[in-house]
């Protein structure tokens, strides 16, 4: 069969279509991909994945509608909205659905002009992006939600079709796919795991050549520091000026993910400042991840079974934030307040409790049916 994958714009929520894109691929059926980044590397990343990838729109329209949402903005006010509603599931997600319509919008009449050319089968997408299903309702084929973090909502899907109601008028569409599924990657004891079909979160964080030094067992305690793909454009590095004044008391080496650190000032020697590389192979032998809870940071660090301390900062990371530390992998620092201290990475480093739940979080993922275990289910579900 020939099957579609779209996705919102911006790295961590393309990146996360990989695995199942890969394992539809390995099974003998064709596989395009079309989606926009919000930088120019964007897609170029994930063409490096080795599927075939159709840019929907350049990134430069993107970043305008994106801008354009955040005109006039009150950030302190929207990141008060987003903590409040961190209990209410369904409600931060119904947030996300209106936040990111207009960049389904800008997306929807090249996705579905692809797909009347390609004549899919089956369209797999992420979770807020409404061009896929668009595209699915109007050829009359099957979509499938694909998630990328701790939590899904069960109505999500008529949210953001209903977010749409005018893009789905201007293509004639009535309303969204009549057959549609869940592939729910949430670990069975955190999140909202008993949605959907359960499938195994496998990582990839794009690809590149990793330096020799990251191969190697560190000879003392290795802690990665990131703020993902996107944050550090809205927040700045703020959230990691701690990093010149605290991590030099500490017998470990810091790995900050970050071309320029000019803004945190002088660093120790230990600290080590790298350009992008794969997020899965930073974690391999290390022993503790600081992040700003997006989902893939957050899902990456739980598969692969490290100790987090998240340090949360808009969308849906003051949820993964609690949950993690509700599960016991992590816990969180909240850098509006005040930002990370000695305290928080002494323990970090020490609390063994946080190893032990990360290894058990990582044991019940590794048990759920990988990618490929789901392909007979989308094949029969294309019918």
């Amino acid at each position: 069969m020939r099957v579609l994958v779209t996705s919102s714009p911006g790295l961590g929520h393309m990146l996360p279509m990989v695995s199942i894109s890969w394992a539809l691929r390995a099974a003998g059926h064709d596989v395009l991909l079309a989606m926009a980044g919000t930088r120019a590397g964007h897609i170029p990343l994930l063409a490096a994945s080795g599927l075939p990838v159709v840019q929907t729109q350049p990134h430069e329209a993107v970043a305008r509608v994106i801008d354009a949402a955040h005109e006039g903005m009150d950030i302190q006010a929207v990141r008060k909205l987003i903590r409040e509603t961190t209990r209410d599931v369904e409600r931060l997600l119904s947030v996300g659905a209106e936040v990111f319509a207009a960049q389904s919008d800008l997306l929807a009449d090249t996705v579905v002009a692809v797909a009347d050319e390609w004549r899919p089968d089956l369209v797999v997408h992420s979770p807020i992006d409404g061009a896929g299903p668009l595209a699915a309702a109007k050829l009359g084929v099957p979509a499938v939600e694909q998630a990328y973090g701790l939590v899904s909502g069960e109505d999500l899907f008529t949210q953001v079709a209903s977010a749409l109601a005018d893009t789905y008028r201007r293509h004639g569409v009535d309303g969204p796919p009549a057959r549609h599924a869940l592939l729910n990657v949430a670990p069975p004891s955190m999140g909202t795991p008993t949605l959907g079909w359960p499938m195994r979160y496998v990582p990839f964080n794009g690809g590149g050549q990793l330096p020799d030094w990251l191969l190697r067992m560190p000879n003392r305690p290795r802690v990665i520091v990131t703020l993902g793909t996107v944050i550090s454009d809205f927040v700045g590095v703020g959230p990691l000026r701690w990093l010149a004044e605290v991590a030099g008391d500490f017998d470990a080496d810091f790995v900050v993910t970050l071309d320029d650190t000019s803004e945190l000032g002088p660093l120790p020697p230990n600290v080590r400042p790298v350009s992008y590389l794969p997020l899965n192979a930073l974690l391999a032998n290390s022993s503790a991840v600081i992040h700003h809870g997006g989902s893939g940071s957050t899902m990456t660090s739980l598969a692969l079974g490290v100790p987090q301390l998240v340090v949360p900062q808009a969308s849906d990371q003051f949820n993964n934030a609690r949950e993690v530390a509700k599960r016991g992998v992590g816990f969180e620092v909240d850098t509006a307040v005040a930002p990370v201290g000695a305290a928080d990475l002494t323990r970090l480093l020490t609390d063994a409790s946080l190893a032990t739940a990360a290894a058990e979080v990582k044991a019940e993922m590794a048990a759920q049916p990988a990618p490929a275990d789901l392909v007979p289910k989308l094949v029969e579900l294309a019918g």
